[in-house]
Formats: C-alpha cells, structure tokens, sequence
C-alpha cells in the first residue's frame, strides 16, 4: 500500500509538553510527541499514519495502517500494513503486524502475531517442534 503510493501526510501532532487523557481519533496522518493515557487510532478506514517520537510514552491501545515508533506503548499495537519499531522502541503489550521492520535495541513484551490475512495461521508439526 505505501510502498506504490504516496503515504497520507502528518496532518496532525500532539507536541511534546503536553498530557492528553482520553482516546484520540485521528485522520489521515498523526505525530505523537507526548504523553497519552488512551487509546490512538484513525477515525476511518482511509490509509493512515501513526508517528511516536522518542519522548512519547502512550498507555493504550494503538493501532493503524503504519505505525513508526522510537517511544514507548504500554497497550496493544496493530499495524495492519507495516510496523517499524526504532531503536529507542518499547511496547508492553501485544503486537499485530502485516510487515515488521525491527531496529537494534527496540524492546517488545508482549506476543507478536502476524497478520495473514482472513485465514489462521496453520500449525506446525509435531516433528518439526522437536529440536
């Protein structure tokens, strides 16, 4: 999706200095420099952005087409095309990612589970369990 195309633009950004208590909708494109207590996601299912800098730090669930993070999520992550995680990333808590691109020094706690579409990802074998 973003690969071919030109990605949404940041239209909106919560700066650094600031508290938000409260979910946050957003369209488009969004920088988060701050600090949120709430969940973070678009407000349609058009493409979308979701930038977290370094100093933010967000408790909620996040989620969006591409997420970008270099600050810490203590929640729930989706990134239904792609993921990157920086190398000052931290999230605590379960991640969904179409792609996943992980820098040197990112910290996840927490399950990550690919998204494969509709379909459950099949098990693997016994034989192939054993090491």
């Amino acid at each position: 999706m973003f690969n071919k195309k030109k990605q949404p633009p940041l239209k909106s950004l919560v700066a650094q200095g600031a508290r938000v208590v409260g979910d946050i909708f957003f369209a488009e494109g969004m920088r988060v420099e701050c600090s949120i207590t709430g969940n973070v996601r678009p407000v349609d299912s058009n493409p979308s952005i979701l930038v977290i800098a370094e100093s933010a730090v967000i408790t909620g669930a996040v989620s969006a087409d591409h997420i970008i993070i270099n600050g810490t999520v203590k929640g729930a992550v989706s990134a239904r095309m792609m993921l990157e995680l920086q190398p000052n990333a931290r999230i605590e808590g379960d991640v969904e990612y179409g792609a996943l691109e992980m820098h040197q020094g990112a910290l996840i706690s927490g399950r990550l589970t690919p998204i494969l579409g509709n379909e459950p990802m099949p098990a693997l074998p016994t034989e192939a369990m054993s090491v």
